[in-house]
């Protein structure tokens, strides 16, 4: 909760279904406060920087996302992780630009959390 909170307020999104946990408990139809989509997206990048090592890599930055969908809600302390998939790789000048499909799954979910086409450019 604390890191939703933190959230919340650095991008002043405080609607209540993340940040009033006796409210969402009582109202929402997830039983509780669940965590920002963004900030879910956002963890992309911890995570991709968590399991995608490659030597010789002089910068690494985000590039952007071509299409993004929050399949489930994260509620809050649930446990996830991410999975990632090169699907290309293209050249650009001084280095390579790879587009990622990553997956956010929920430990014990049915279905993922999120699903985005992340691109990423690495320069050599």
């Amino acid at each position: 909760q604390e890191r939703v909170n933190g959230f919340a307020q650095v991008t002043g999104d405080q609607q209540w279904i993340h940040v009033d946990v006796e409210r969402a408990r009582r109202e929402s139809p997830f039983g509780g406060p669940i965590a920002h989509g963004y900030l879910t997206v956002s963890l992309l990048a911890k995570f991709a920087g968590e399991c995608i090592a490659v030597d010789g890599i002089r910068l690494a930055v985000n590039y952007g996302l071509n299409r993004v969908r929050f399949a489930a809600p994260v509620k809050v302390g649930s446990r996830i992780r991410a999975r990632f998939v090169l699907a290309a790789v293209d050249d650009i000048e001084g280095g390579a630009q790879m587009q990622w499909q990553a997956t956010v799954e929920i430990e014990g979910g049915e279905k993922p959390a999120c699903i985005a086409e992340m691109l990423t450019r690495w320069y050599f």
